[in-house]
């Protein structure tokens, strides 16, 4: 959905889920955004605010560190 060329709302994501507003919200700052480090734009559109991945690092995702030190 936040991929397509017409983003998606927070009503979208919520019917698309089932989730709640705030878990939709939490999905996109902590996943979308810090997990990822995707680029997530918004405008609003017609009084609705629209989400959409950036074009810039769509489909890159950053590499996880391993917690275990090397010895």
């Amino acid at each position: 959905m936040l991929q397509s060329p017409a983003g998606a709302t927070i009503a979208a994501m919520m019917d698309a889920t089932g989730w709640q507003q705030h878990s939709v919200r939490g999905f996109l700052a902590g996943v979308v955004r810090k997990r990822l480090k995707l680029t997530l734009s918004s405008k609003k559109v017609d009084g609705n605010r629209v989400y959409q991945i950036g074009s810039t690092n769509r489909g890159k995702v950053a590499p996880r560190l391993s917690k275990r030190r090397s010895r």
